[in-house]
């Protein structure tokens, strides 16, 4: 599979914002005052970072869900259970007004935009030669899920967003159970691809993926 190259990215539908590796907390202070901006009338925006090792709880977490952990914990607002976060992810947060009318996406449909954050997903990983299937609002191949999804939606702009395991971490999901799964069924790009992947290579690949919308 080739991505399309004859869409050039117009910069009227969205800002891409890099905030490299930043604190857990900070990006999600930085998320919600970038969606009250997004409300007021502001460009929709697609950020990419990764974070230092935290766990996170979503709205659907349960009391065995953290099981040994031992490291910072954030209880948050996006829909879910727990999941790890650490430096050898890509984070994508879209900060998208969801009363806009999209050519690809209809307007004030949650289930719609997950739909949508699917299917880029998936179209991410066939482009590397992987075969992968969404469950439970996750990304999974081979049986291993690679990518996870929650999201949150506030005045009908969205935050919070993907997560894609890229690089091997043997702290990574170790004390928690994410997504409710053992941590086994968990994995990552370079597991998957057998080979070393950076984490800027999976950035520049969904990158050009959203700049084709």
């Amino acid at each position: 599979m080739e991505l399309r190259s004859d869409r050039a990215y117009n910069k009227n539908h969205f800002d891409f914002l890099e905030w490299g590796e930043i604190p857990y907390s900070e990006a999600e202070k930085q998320q919600l005052q970038l969606v009250e901006e997004v409300f007021s009338g502001q460009k929709d925006k697609v950020i990419l970072c990764s974070h230092p090792p935290v766990v996170t709880l979503g709205r659907a977490s349960q009391k065995h869900d953290i099981k040994g952990w031992q490291g910072e914990v954030h209880y948050v607002s996006r829909g879910g259970r727990a999941t790890y976060h650490g430096p050898g992810q890509v984070v994508i947060y879209p900060i998208w007004n969801l009363k806009k009318e999209r050519p690809y996406l209809r307007a004030r449909d949650v289930h719609a935009y997950l739909r949508f954050l699917e299917s880029l997903c998936k179209e991410g990983l066939c482009h590397l030669g992987l075969s992968p299937v969404v469950r439970e609002t996750g990304i999974w191949v081979n049986n291993k899920k690679v990518i996870s999804i929650g999201i949150a939606v506030r005045k009908w702009v969205t935050y919070h967003g993907v997560a894609i395991n890229v690089k091997k971490d043997q702290g990574a999901f170790s004390g928690i159970r994410p997504c409710g799964y053992e941590p086994s069924q968990m994995t990552c790009l370079e597991d998957l691809l057998q080979k070393t992947i950076s984490t800027e290579e999976i950035k520049n690949l969904f990158k050009t993926i959203f700049c084709q919308l």
